[in-house]
This record gives C-alpha cells, sequence and structure tokens, in this order.
C-alpha cells in the first residue's frame, strides 16, 4: 500500500468549450479511498465518443473536460480494503468508474447498465466533484472498475479494447454468438470494425465486411482475415448475398439507411448497433417481421466481461492495429479519426509525453 496522500494537482488535456479543441488544463484528484486504485496513466486510445463528447454533439456536455476511456496504467498507490491490485500492476479502466450497486443490473452483473452509472469523464462522481479522463498524468478509480491487462498483451496495443475490443466480444458472448460456424457481416472497418474482423475470426466465424467504397478490400481480406468483401453500393453483390448472415455488427457512426442489411440477415438474424448516432434511424417493420429478425443495441461490457475478453485476446494472440501518438498530436489525431483517416485506432503515449500546464 502507498502512502495515501490528501488530493493531488495534476496536469491533463482539457476541452474549455464546444469547439472540442484540447489544451493543458490543471486539476486535483481526490485522497485515495480504502477501495480506491491510484493510477499513472500510461497510454490512452482515442474513440469516435471523444469527438461527440468534447463538441458537445449529444447536448451534454460540461467544461472544462479530460476526455479518454480507453486507459492503461500502473498501480502506484492502492487503498486499505484494495485486493485486486498491488503496486507495479498494469491495469486498465474504460468507460465507467461508478455505479449505484443496488438495481437490477448491478447485482446481475451487468453495471453498465446501471441507470446511475458514472461515466469515466464528462459526469459527477459521488463526492460531487467531476469525472476527467486518461488523457492526464495520472486517475484514480474505485477498483471495482479496474481490469488486470495480462502480461502478454502490451500495454499500449490492450488500450483500444477496454472499448472497441469489449464493445465487440459482449454481444457476441451475451447473445451465444461466440462457437464456431457462424457467419457474420461487419458493417463499417473502422476502430470497432476491424476489433469485429479479429475477434469474429478468432471466434471461428465466416466473416463478410461490408463498406462504403473498395478501398479496404486489401486490408480486410489480407491482413484481417476476412473471408468475403462487399461495397454497400453493389446492388447486385448485395442481392447475392440476402439471407446469408446469422448477425451483422453494425459499427458505423453516423445515420444510414438499415433496410440493405436487414436484407442480408437470415431467419432470426440480428442487427447489432454499436456506433453513437445522434440521429433517427429508420425502417420498415415487415423487413423485421418476415424473418423474425432484430435490431438490438449494446454498450461496452461489463467488468466481469472486460477481463473475460482481454484474457481472450491474450489467450487468442489478438491485438488492436494502432498509430501511438504523443500528447501534442492529440488536436491533429482528433480531426484524422473525423476523417476515417487512421488505421485503425489512435493510442496517446502519455506517459511518454510532456505535460505542462
Amino acid at each position: 500500500m502507498g502512502s495515501l496522500e490528501g488530493e493531488r494537482s495534476i496536469t491533463g488535456l482539457a476541452a474549455k468549450d464546444p469547439s472540442g479543441v484540447l489544451s493543458p488544463y490543471t486539476y486535483t484528484l481526490r485522497r485515495t479511498g480504502p477501495e480506491d486504485v491510484y493510477i499513472k496513466v500510461l497510454y490512452c486510445g482515442i474513440c469516435h465518443t471523444d469527438i461527440h463528447q468534447t463538441r458537445n454533439h449529444l447536448g451534454m456536455s460540461n467544461y472544462p473536460m479530460v476526455p479518454g476511456h480507453e486507459v492503461v496504467g500502473e498501480v502506484v498507490e492502492v487503498g486499505s480494503s484494495v485486493s485486486k491490485f498491488r503496486l507495479g500492476d498494469v491495469v486498465g479502466v474504460g468507460c465507467l468508474v461508478g455505479c449505484c450497486r443496488a438495481c437490477r443490473p448491478c447485482n446481475s452483473n451487468i453495471e453498465q447498465y446501471c441507470n446511475k452509472r458514472i461515466w469515466s469523464y464528462n459526469d459527477v462522481y459521488v463526492d460531487g466533484k467531476p469525472t476527467q479522463g486518461g488523457f492526464a498524468s495520472n486517475m484514480i478509480v474505485d477498483q471495482k472498475f479496474v481490469v488486470k491487462i495480462p502480461e502478454g498483451l502490451p500495454a499500449e496495443q490492450a488500450a483500444p479494447l477496454l472499448c472497441a475490443g469489449i464493445t465487440v466480444f459482449s454481444p457476441l458472448k451475451t447473445l451465444g454468438l461466440d462457437k464456431p460456424g457462424v457467419r457474420c457481416g461487419i458493417l463499417g472497418l473502422g476502430g470497432v470494425g476491424h476489433m469485429g474482423v479479429k475477434m469474429a475470426k478468432a471466434m471461428g466465424h465466416h466473416v463478410t465486411v461490408i463498406s462504403s467504397s473498395d478501398k479496404k478490400r486489401e486490408e480486410a481480406m489480407d491482413h484481417l482475415g476476412a473471408d468475403e468483401y462487399l461495397v454497400s453500393s453493389d446492388g447486385e453483390g448485395m442481392q447475392a448475398a440476402a439471407d446469408t448472415l446469422d448477425y451483422i455488427l453494425d459499427t458505423v457512426p453516423v445515420q444510414h439507411p438499415l433496410e440493405p442489411y436487414l436484407a442480408m440477415l437470415r431467419v432470426d438474424g440480428k442487427l447489432i448497433l454499436t456506433g453513437v448516432i445522434p440521429a433517427p434511424m429508420q425502417f420498415i417493420t415487415p423487413m423485421l417481421m418476415l424473418g423474425r429478425k432484430s435490431i438490438l443495441g449494446t454498450f461496452i461490457g461489463s467488468m466481469d466481461e472486460t477481463q473475460e475478453m482481454l484474457d481472450f485476446c491474450e489467450k487468442k494472440g489478438l491485438t488492436s492495429m494502432i498509430e501511438v501518438v504523443k500528447m501534442d498530436y492529440v488536436n491533429t489525431a482528433l480531426e484524422r479519426l473525423e476523417k476515417n483517416d487512421v488505421r485503425y485506432r489512435f493510442v496517446v503515449d502519455v506517459a511518454g509525453s510532456e505535460l505542462d500546464s
């Protein structure tokens, strides 16, 4: 156990208005409580949600805001009641840092669906202070919301798994799709989509990547191991693929039609939505009714599932494809991410960057 010092002043990069531009910001972290883990941030992934939040796309942003919810760090202090972690452990923190612990989802170990969940940033903690994310030198997190990074996973590679990886793993596990012989479609080949291909292949699935253009065909087939590649504007190809898929993982984070993809599903097929889309989506009901198909949403995964996912990735040798950048490049990285100009996830080397206020 460490010294359990009082509040600490640390520096991070914060958005201070809806422009979303990040600049240095100094703030305090609470004293380490009995259940708390004090973490030195090593790496933090950049997610498309960071753009939505910093630019107030969802109309719920509070400033100043330090984003980042794909955090990998080293434990440098633990509270007196912490039993899961010790000094020097490499650990991860994802989208959540709190829940009510009393509702049905919490009691069912699916705390990500708690109505009183506390986000890693842009939220208010139980002590009344705003939560701040991983684009900072340190975080302090209740041990329930910390996971162990397996020794076989490089720290920088593990960061995107805490959002993109678990977003794919959880619905496949929950819906009983984590078995060989399943035929799937991955709609969109970005940060979540490329993990979808990798994870589905590791589970023994036949994978069809569906994209808006042909430019990622070689990447999908030769590097990620997809079995087939379809361009969504290819009417003949899409028609030939009708009624062939057990599920489609829809990772596209912008408004798009659903009917072309519902048509690709077999009876009882599932269209799984993972993209945050701040606009209404439309479909006609016969597309569902005439095949007993379903559209469903999913949100990250539980803490237990997250640990299971990390262990699965270590066992299968799965990593995310990343571009590592320093803190002074984050604003450029966010601009590039908005243009889909990354292959396939940015990870910030926080510990290796200068953080001056």
